[in-house]
């Protein structure tokens, strides 16, 4: 038996186990549910764009509550740093049914950020940090955000590209006026490269809000799909 055999037999189990542990998660904790389409084109080795749909609920797949929808270009400055800037469209709804009306938060945002990663042998460390400009339903607010990460290959393909990783993430919510710290977020998530260009993700979030009036919700699954366009041939 060849070792993509044995990897894909590994993936299988690690991925059914982790998948009957977030579904454990939901039926003892009522946990929502967060769902992620995003699709990114590289037009050249510095300079890409990227889309990305949301879809979340308060309960496994029941309560929907939340959606956006947000696109932006990315410019590789260095090749362990981006900057980026994006706009998007967030909308959140009352809770207790299905997109329930009257919403709570109608929001337009637009955001710069910047990324960084740093290996450390098989570790790869990263820190996000974005800015948002909120034009929302209550009126203009600014945000600020910083994430830290931290991946770990759980399987390679012989060119040394992760076939499965796990992550964990940590993110930190900040405002200008008071009480400042609104939210904090925690997840962790195992990503498995289907090929070159697409992945799946499974994982469990945590959030902590405080004194927020927009998405709310303590514990969600979060399932992804990714898929990316290559139009340059040429690397960084």
């Amino acid at each position: 038996m060849g070792v993509y055999s044995y990897a894909w037999r590994f993936a299988s189990i690690l991925l059914f186990c982790f998948l009957t542990f977030v579904q454990a998660a939901a039926q003892d904790s009522d946990a929502g549910t967060w769902n992620i389409i995003t699709l990114k084109t590289i037009f050249s080795p510095k300079w890409s764009a990227f889309a990305e749909g949301q879809l979340r609920s308060l309960r496994f797949y029941n309560d929907f509550h939340y959606h956006e929808f947000k696109a932006g270009a990315v410019y590789k400055a260095h090749p362990n740093a981006t900057v980026a800037l994006a706009f998007g469209k967030y909308d959140t709804y009352a809770s207790g049914g299905n997109f329930e009306t009257p919403k709570n938060n109608a929001e337009y945002r637009l955001w710069p950020q910047f990324f960084v990663t740093q290996n450390l042998n098989k570790l790869k460390f990263e820190n996000r940090t974005r800015v948002e400009f909120r034009f929302t339903s209550n009126g203009y607010r600014n945000r600020f955000r910083n994430r830290i990460g931290l991946s770990y290959p759980l399987i390679k393909t012989k060119k040394k590209a992760p076939k499965l990783e796990v992550a964990i993430y940590n993110e930190l919510f900040f405002t200008n006026t008071e009480p400042y710290f609104e939210r904090n977020r925690a997840s962790v998530n195992l990503f498995y490269h289907l090929n070159s260009s697409s992945n799946i993700m499974l994982g469990y979030l945590q959030q902590f809000d405080y004194k927020i009036n927009d998405e709310t919700g303590k514990g969600f699954i979060q399932m992804g799909y990714s898929k990316t366009l290559n139009f340059s041939k040429k690397k960084f």
